[in-house]
C-alpha cells in the first residue's frame, strides 16, 4: 500500500447514513418541503440494481441518497416526501424517519409507475405547504454541487411557477435542451432533441410553487419534461432557469456511478455524508489491504473487503465483503457484495454482480457485466493473448 500518509487510504468505521460533521443550515422563515423521486428501477445499472434500488447503492461509503439528503438539510429543507416504487420498503429500512439528517421523511409508494409528473402529483396529499409556498423536487440519480439556496431565492424573487436548475454540457443532444431568454426565462423545453439550440440542459432539480403541483392531473402517467413544463410554457406561465456551472453528474450508468463515488472520495465534490477525509482511497470498517497493494483514484473498499498482496485497485467501487486476489488489477469497475476476484485477474470498466466469482487469470474489459452468483473458471475469458 502507498506509504505517503497524505495519499494513503483512510479507514473509517461504519455509520448510519447521516451528516458527518458540522452542518450549515440555510435560515428560512418557514419550513421548506421537498419531493425526492426514487421510483425508477435503475435498469442501466444492472446487475447491481437487481436486489437494490439505484439510490441505495453504496457511494463513497454510504447509500447514494445520503448525499442528497445531507445537501437538502444544508439548504434549509426540513421535510422530504420520498416518492417510491421499486423495492419501496427498502428506503424506510435505510433512512427511517430522517432524524439522523435533521429531516422529517415521509414515504409515498406508487402502486403503478406514473412517470416524473405523475409521481410528483402522487405526493401532493402528503405535502403540508400552502398553495403559494415553494416545494423543491429532486431526482434520486443526480449528484450536484449547485447552490440550491440561490435557486430558491431566484424562484421567490421572480414568483415563478417553476424554477429549473440548468447546466451547460458539451453534448446537449443526450439531455433535455432548455433555451432561455436574456432574463433567464425558459422559452422551450426540447427533450433530447438531435439538433439542440443551446448547450443548456435540464439538471433535474426543480422548485415548484405548490399550486402548480396540485394542477398536474392526478392518477395519470405524465412526464414533467414532455408534458408539465412544455404545458406551462405554452400557457404563458413563468418558468425560470437557474444556470450554474458547479459539479453535476447523472449517475445512471456504471461509468458515471463509479466516477461519482470516486469524485466524492477525492473531494471533487464535497458531501457531509461522506465518512472520513478525502483522499486516494477509502477503506471502511474491517476492510484490509496488504501493505504491498496499491489503492488510488478515489477507490472505496466496503466493510469486510480484502485486497491481496501486489494487487492494484484504481478508481473503483467495491461493495461489502469483496475479495481481490494477489496481483489482480481492478480499474474503473464496480464489484458487488461478496464477489471474489482471483489472483492475477484483470478487470477494467466492468460490473461484477453480488456473489460472483472471477477465477484467476481472467481478463474482463469494455463494459462486460457478470450476473450475481456466476462463476468464471480460471482464464475463462481473455481480451488479449497470453504472454
Amino acid at each position: 500500500m502507498q506509504s505517503d500518509a497524505e495519499n494513503s487510504p483512510h479507514v473509517v468505521p461504519p455509520a448510519k447514513p447521516g451528516l458527518h460533521g458540522a452542518v450549515r443550515r440555510r435560515q428560512v422563515d418557514e419550513p421548506l418541503e421537498a419531493i425526492l423521486l426514487v421510483g425508477g428501477q435503475g435498469t442501466r445499472l444492472r446487475p447491481l440494481t437487481i436486489g437494490t434500488p439505484k439510490p441505495l447503492l453504496p457511494t463513497a461509503g454510504v447509500p447514494f441518497l445520503a448525499h442528497q439528503l445531507a445537501k437538502s438539510a444544508q439548504a434549509g429543507i426540513t421535510r422530504i416526501v420520498m416518492a417510491t416504487a421499486y423495492r419501496a420498503e427498502m428506503f424506510a429500512d435505510v433512512f427511517g424517519d430522517g432524524s439522523s439528517f435533521g429531516l422529517e421523511i415521509e414515504y409515498v409508494q406508487e402502486t403503478d409507475p406514473l412517470g416524473t409528473g405523475g409521481g410528483i402529483r402522487n405526493t401532493a396529499a402528503s405535502l403540508r405547504s400552502g398553495p403559494d409556498d415553494p416545494v423543491v423536487v429532486l431526482n434520486g440519480d443526480v449528484l450536484s454541487g449547485h447552490d440550491l439556496g440561490m435557486q430558491l431565492d431566484l424562484h421567490r424573487k421572480t414568483d415563478a411557477a417553476v424554477t429549473l436548475h440548468l447546466v451547460e454540457v458539451p453534448d446537449p443532444a443526450r439531455f433535455g435542451c432548455v433555451p432561455t431568454d436574456a432574463g433567464g426565462r425558459v422559452t422551450a423545453f426540447l427533450e433530447k432533441t438531435p439538433t439542440p439550440v443551446t448547450s443548456q440542459i435540464n439538471a433535474g432539480c426543480y422548485v415548484f410553487t405548490r399550486r402548480f403541483i396540485d394542477a398536474i392531473p392526478a392518477g395519470r402517467v405524465l412526464s414533467v419534461e414532455r408534458d408539465t413544463f412544455p404545458g406551462l410554457i405554452a400557457a404563458g406561465q413563468l418558468v425560470m432557469g437557474y444556470l450554474e456551472s458547479a459539479y453535476w453528474l447523472d449517475v445512471g450508468t456504471p461509468e458515471a456511478f463509479v466516477r461519482g463515488s470516486c469524485d466524492l472520495v477525492l473531494g471533487e465534490l464535497s458531501s457531509s455524508a461522506t465518512p472520513g477525509q478525502r483522499g486516494e482511497a477509502l477503506l471502511l470498517s474491517s476492510a484490509t489491504a496488504d501493505p504491498s497493494a496499491q489503492l488510488s483514484g478515489g477507490t472505496v473498499v466496503g466493510p469486510g473487503g480484502r485486497i491481496g498482496a501486489g494487487a492494484s485497485v484504481h478508481g473503483s467501487v467495491l461493495f461489502d465483503g469483496v475479495t481481490v486476489g494477489a496481483r489482480a488489477t481492478v480499474t474503473a469497475s464496480v464489484l458487488g457484495t461478496g464477489s471474489r476476484i482471483g489472483d492475477g485477474a484483470v478487470l477494467n470498466g466492468v460490473v461484477i454482480g453480488a456473489g460472483a466469482e472471477v477465477g484467476a487469470g481472467n481478463e474482463l474489459r469494455h463494459g462486460l457485466r457478470v450476473w450475481p452468483g456466476v462463476r468464471l473458471d480460471e482464464t475463462a475469458i481473455r481480451f488479449s493473448t497470453d504472454a
